[in-house]
């Protein structure tokens, strides 16, 4: 009985001991009604994960539902980063994570001080960071963007200021790509997972499938090498799509093609299946699995809400300044797909 269930630390360091069955199933969203919480899952996250939270999504889209919830709880599936926006967003609700090790190699990829330092070797400049970064490095930036209203937010700015894009390389140069912009610095940071989907790769998968199309998400190492294919009329540039994960979906409803390369976490592809069960929809890379994501099992998941583990904190001033950001990207525009 899955009541009765004893969470274990696995061999791998994960939660487990738990079978993701119908009993799983019925003691979470009963102990989940309890706790008055909503549950919210990634879209990389393991299938039996997003099957069973109420909604599922990417991180600043999950975010925004949870702060329209009138549910108290916010029980976030995902990473560190992604909880810490919720609580941005929702300061006066609980916010938990099944397991607080669940980091993220991008946001990681610069501290708060390390950006106070950038700035202070650019006085002016306007800072613009992906929301994939902590709610410290949030709280020094000017405007936040996604991975889909990023080039609008930087064409937001005048041309004459300095600009500095953090913390996403492979972003910030289809950023710099688009817009043409000279005076756009770009941090040296990449999703470990993102940046192993290379460009010889996305090319031999594209002549193996010369009818696929191929849904790119920017952060990845080969969306330049898309965007080759495409210039070089190798690939069809119509069957070249840059996009992130939300629009990813709302691709996989309205493309034409029978097959679809996707290069992202491989996690994406169960909400693609679900989107058009019709289309055959593969990975350019099957190992871009991110194993922080999968940290979230249904063992975590059980010891989230049975005992209100882990709660995630977000000071009040560091708050404030990030939602600051937050707001800014918002009033340019909907922001689409958060990553």
């Amino acid at each position: 009985m899955v009541a009765t269930a004893t969470v274990e630390r696995t061999a791998s360091g994960v939660y487990g001991g738990v079978e993701p069955d119908a009993a799983w199933r019925d003691e979470v969203l009963r102990l989940a009604k309890e706790r008055d919480a909503v549950i919210l899952a990634h879209n990389y996250q393991l299938p039996e994960i997003q099957d069973i939270a109420h909604h599922t999504g990417d991180s600043l889209a999950l975010s925004r539902i949870a702060a329209q919830s009138d549910a108290q709880t916010i029980i976030f599936c995902g990473v560190h980063f992604m909880a810490e926006t919720a609580k941005i967003l929702s300061p006066e609700k609980t916010v938990l994570i099944p397991d607080e090790r669940a980091g993220c190699s991008l946001a990681d990829s610069i501290t708060g001080a390390q950006l106070r330092e950038w700035k202070a070797q650019h006085p002016g400049a306007v800072v613009v960071s992906y929301v994939n970064t902590t709610a410290e490095v949030k709280a020094e930036t000017d405007i936040c963007c996604t991975s889909s209203n990023a080039v609008d937010v930087v064409r937001s700015i005048p041309a004459d200021r300095e600009v500095l894009f953090c913390p996403d390389q492979f972003l910030g140069a289809h950023v710099k790509r688009e817009t043409g912009r000279e005076n756009l610095h770009i941090w040296a940071g990449e999703c470990h997972v993102h940046a192993g989907i290379n460009g010889p790769e996305l090319a031999e998968r594209a002549a193996a499938n010369p009818d696929a199309d191929l849904f790119i998400h920017p952060e990845c190492g080969c969306a330049t090498s898309a965007l080759y294919l495409s210039g070089e009329g190798i690939v069809p540039s119509e069957k070249v799509k840059i996009l992130s994960t939300g629009d990813m979906i709302t691709a996989a409803r309205s493309t034409n093609a029978r097959k679809v390369l996707v290069a992202t976490e491989v996690g994406m592809l169960h909400q693609l299946r679900k989107a058009a069960p019709e289309i055959d929809f593969r990975a350019v890379n099957d190992r871009a699995s991110c194993t922080y994501m999968k940290m979230i099992t249904p063992a975590a998941l059980l010891r989230c809400v049975r005992e209100g583990l882990d709660e995630v904190h977000v000071d009040l001033e560091t708050a404030k300044r990030a939602q600051g950001a937050v707001q800014r990207m918002i009033e340019i525009g909907q922001p689409g797909g958060g990553e």
